[in-house]
């Protein structure tokens, strides 16, 4: 018989005493959000302390980025937007952004690719899908920073190389709604992905669902793995400390054998109790587990084989599958070293497309520290993307990614439709036909201009 599911487990061994404590800290904190919310003049905002004090509410209500003049202003504005999936539809201020876009984020996943790697090597299926668990939970120790990455210019594209062997390619392909696509491949496996992110605004959080198809395919076996990942909510957008929290299922199954893992995310309870915490199994076609997993997100993942019952095998003991790396100190965003080497040239091929990421002068600025130079940028690309939108409605057109085809297949999600965009193959001839120029003059990737544009360099206005 399988275990029982994480969730009924923490749920079913409460009672009635626990579940009494439990709805008197409910009644509590709603009680201390009211006198919060009242203290500080905003009624019905909900500031969430996920270590759960209560003695400096008022004060850490007040704590944050932002100024008080800014957060008055920035909620009186977004008051409109509740309930709303404001993905596209607002234009955010760079305070609250970091200087990477959202094609880079996409890149970081590829951090911790040797996982990837040792699970192409396994002949044990099981173990093959703890090592490729293991490489979608180490992306949320990156996923855990607040700061936003820039929306993407439609035809903006982010290229990785220098790193694991890996070729990594992605592509801005739709700016409404707005959607990327991201290929990256080496000797062991091809990752693919298109991704549509749906929001819902929630005045003082914001609930982000990941409407996306995320594939990976191990050479060695053959076997194609697809992963549904559980919601993200972002706590706290402009009173209090923003934290990030992604409680729920995530489910990684073999499509070739009809094994699968199913990890559960503990949701941060009071405080701050079951906070990062990862739980679940590796099953068989059969649904018999066949291998427990547990962890924290933001550190480690261990496994060990279990019975049908999922206990631990008698004999057997708990093995680290991954660990997170050292981070630098008190790093003004929060980034790993491999964060600082996807904003770097030092993983850029050596004749960079125009329309990369790095190259946007509204990301540059901000990581020079200069936001009002980083504001006007940023609402200059915007700008000059809606008049290229008006030149291409005026002309008939459409816009055509570079890089990826749009298939026609329309792929259901547990958060809704997605247009599923296929790696075309011609980033692989691109890259060809540049290492066979030999002698070319190599440009000053530093000195280019930002360039994603469909018609021309569509000049400042």
């Amino acid at each position: 018989m399988a275990p029982t599911d994480p969730k009924q487990v923490v749920g079913s061994s409460s009672g009635g005493f626990f579940a009494s404590i439990a709805s008197t800290l409910s009644t509590f904190s709603t009680a201390m959000h009211k006198s919060v919310n009242g203290s500080i003049g905003y009624e019905g905002l909900e500031v969430i302390n996920p270590e759960g004090g209560t003695d400096d509410a008022v004060d850490e209500a007040q704590k944050g980025r932002w100024k008080q003049e800014d957060r008055d202003g920035y909620w009186k504005m977004m008051q409109a937007y509740i309930g709303s999936d404001i993905t596209s539809m607002v234009t955010l201020p760079v305070v609250i952004f970091e200087p990477m876009t959202m094609l880079q984020k996409m890149a970081e996943l590829m951090e911790y690719s040797h996982l990837l790697d040792e699970a192409d090597k396994c002949e044990d299926p099981y173990m093959r899908l703890v090592y490729a668990s293991s490489f979608f939970i180490s992306v949320y120790y990156a996923y855990q920073r607040t700061w936003k990455p820039f929306n993407p210019i439609l035809g903006e594209t982010y290229e990785m190389v220098n790193y694991g062997g890996i070729t990594f390619i992605a592509e801005q392909v739709s700016h409404h709604p707005p959607m990327s696509a991201a290929h990256a491949e080496n000797d062991h496996f091809t990752y693919d992905i298109s991704s549509k992110l749906k929001t819902k605004f929630l005045g003082n959080s914001v609930d982000v669902y990941p409407v996306g198809r995320t594939r990976v395919t191990l050479k060695g076996y053959g076997n194609v793995l697809e992963l549904v990942p559980p919601p993200t909510k972002v706590n706290n957008l402009i009173f209090g400390r923003t934290w990030v929290d992604s409680p729920g299922e995530m489910v990684l199954s073999n499509l070739t054998t009809g094994d699968k893992v199913v990890l559960y995310f503990q949701p941060c309870g009071w405080f701050g109790a079951g906070r990062y915490e990862v739980d679940g199994y590796v099953y068989n076609a059969a649904d018999e587990p066949k291998v427990l997993m547990t962890g924290k997100w933001n550190q480690s993942m261990s496994y060990q084989p279990c019975d049908l019952e999922g206990e631990p095998l008698p004999g057997t003991q708990m093995k680290e599958v991954w660990r997170v790396a050292d981070v630098p100190k008190n790093d003004k965003h929060d980034y790993t070293y491999f964060a600082h080497k996807i904003n770097s040239f030092d993983t850029a091929p050596k004749k960079l497309l125009a329309s990369d990421s790095r190259l946007r002068p509204d990301r540059f600025a901000l990581e020079k520290g200069d936001m009002s130079k980083s504001g006007s940028e940023k609402s200059s690309l915007e700008e000059r993307q809606r008049a290229e939108k008006r030149t291409r409605e005026a002309k008939g057109e459409q816009f055509t990614p570079r890089w990826f085809d749009f298939t026609g297949e329309v792929s259901t999600t547990p958060w809704g439709d997605l247009e599923v965009y296929n790696f075309n193959g011609k980033y692989n001839e691109y890259s060809r036909s540049v290492k066979n120029e030999g002698s070319i003059q190599e440009v000053d990737i530093q000195s280019m201009e930002f360039n994603p544009w469909q018609y021309g360099k569509m000049a400042k206005e």
